[in-house]
């Protein structure tokens, strides 16, 4: 149902203003990041023209944000199947895609194929299959993708990046990359759609490809071939009955027997949980706050991969999804030295909370160790902000049409995106056959972004198995 809005566009595209007009697809907790950007720090130059989702309830409590935090209009609202009624009205330049992983393939392509550029949340997509429909659409189109990865905007990642860019280690041959993921924001994984491996990928694709496109940018390389083990070792109710627990629920919220469990999410605790999924359930029958020691569980939480990269370098990584803290610990080997990275993050529960400080920086610091002289402890620049301080650097470069110098070559386009979720999805190939694989049997990415796109015949570039499949529109 569409709701009056100041803002419509006129339906010749010569006539169009100088501002960008974008809207948002998923309002979900972590739209908000885009929305509120918009409505705020961007109002000057940038509108916010439609939201879009299988949810009204949703859309609509963020046209109330908006109009209460920053005295903004409504915007039309569309349903998800009104998706195309949604750009042939309001006409955006850009559409920003934010709901669930498995949907992000069709509403890129959608919008591509309807004349508009797209800016996706990671992942880029879920598989293989989705990920050649993106870049054929690229093809086809020529339209613009950007993959929102503000994990490498982080000043302490930049830094790590420069470090490797201008050869103070020499040549990298290793890493040693261990994640935490604590009992708050990993756990929260295990409540939400992303415990259903269709939906997400695992955590392998969802959170992972934060992590695989770090290394990837850091050691300018691709994966050659990934070898892993992972599974449930913590959460679910197998797990649960088998340390001895005996007291099962379905849902946190107005359970008894939720009472008192540190895993158990209420949410009637926050006025953003409440508002944007308790009381949208009506909709769409969603529920946020399902138990992680229930069933149906069908991600893993225990991850460790072995990676070579076609640089020659090889990488040990492990996710952990259950820690006493979150954050990570990092080590590049390499011909001169070494770096040591040690991050701490706050935890936290996504929730649409109205501030940029999701995962914001509690403690950090790079070490230097060169192979011939003293350490060193190496300056980083002082951030604030969501994401080690990388959230609203990246929405400057997103929304500012890349006017900031990239030195470091930190905006991601589709081929990053595509080479972020190969390490991913190879090892969850390995996890189910145990064997290594290939990532170049999966998808050869590298020869999209070697030659022009019109020389490529993309039968030659996906796997046999890919198939056809229907675009899904779920969106939560």
């Amino acid at each position: 149902m569409k709701t009056p809005s100041s803002s419509s566009a006129t339906t010749d595209p010569v006539s169009r203003p100088a501002r960008k007009r974008y809207a948002v697809v998923g309002t979900g907790g972590r739209s908000w990041m885009f929305i509120q950007a918009l409505a705020s720090t961007f109002r000057d130059s940038c509108d916010l023209v439609a939201f879009c989702d299988v949810n009204s309830t949703r859309m609509n409590f963020y046209n109330q944000e908006i109009g209460q935090k920053y005295g903004m209009s409504p915007v039309p609202t569309y349903r998800a199947e009104e998706f195309d009624q949604l750009v042939r009205e309001v006409r955006p330049d850009v559409v920003i895609v934010s709901s669930i992983d498995r949907t992000h393939h069709y509403y890129i392509v959608r919008a591509m194929e309807l004349g508009c550029d797209v800016v996706s949340e990671k992942p880029l997509t879920v598989d293989i299959e989705k990920c050649v429909e993106i870049l054929e659409a690229i093809e086809r189109t020529g339209r613009k993708l950007t993959v929102t990865f503000n994990y490498r905007y982080a000043p302490i990642r930049s830094k790590v990046k420069e470090l490797i860019q201008d050869g103070a280690i020499g040549e990298v041959k290793s890493v040693h990359f261990e994640w935490l993921l604590d009992t708050q924001h990993g756990a929260d994984y295990f409540r939400r759609w992303h415990r259903d491996k269709a939906n997400s990928g695992g955590l392998m694709v969802h959170k992972a490809t934060h992590h695989f496109d770090l290394v990837n940018w850091w050691l300018d390389s691709t994966p050659e071939t990934v070898f892993g083990m992972g599974g449930l070792a913590f959460y679910g109710k197998e797990n649960a009955r088998s340390r001895g627990v005996t007291k099962f629920y379905e849902r946190g919220t107005d359970s008894p027997e939720a009472a008192g469990d540190p895993f158990a999410l209420d949410l009637r605790s926050s006025e953003n949980l409440k508002s944007l999924y308790l009381d949208a359930e009506h909709e769409d029958g969603y529920r946020r706050d399902q138990s992680v020691f229930g069933e149906g569980i069908s991600i893993e939480d225990t991850m460790n991969v072995l990676v070579r990269y076609k640089s020659g370098a090889q990488m040990t990584y492990s996710l952990h999804a259950y820690a006493p803290w979150e954050g990570y610990r990092i080590a590049f080997n390499g011909t001169k030295g070494r770096i040591e990275v040690n991050h701490q993050e706050t935890s936290y529960i996504n929730a649409g909370t109205g501030a940029l400080t999701e995962g914001v920086s509690s403690s950090e610091q790079v070490l230097l160790l060169p192979l011939f002289g003293k350490p060193k402890v190496i300056d980083i620049p002082a951030s604030e902000g969501g994401h080690g301080g990388g959230d609203p650097i990246m929405l400057r470069e997103i929304f500012e049409g890349g006017k900031l110098a990239d030195p470091l070559g930190r905006a991601a386009n589709h081929i990053d995106g595509a080479r972020s979720i190969l390490t991913g999805i190879a090892a969850n190939e390995s996890f189910k056959t145990g064997l290594p694989v290939h990532v170049d049997s999966l998808l050869r990415v590298d020869e999209w972004a070697a030659f022009p796109r019109s020389e490529i015949a993309s039968s030659d570039l996906r796997p046999e198995k890919a198939g056809d499949l229907a675009g899904e529109v779920a969106m939560r």
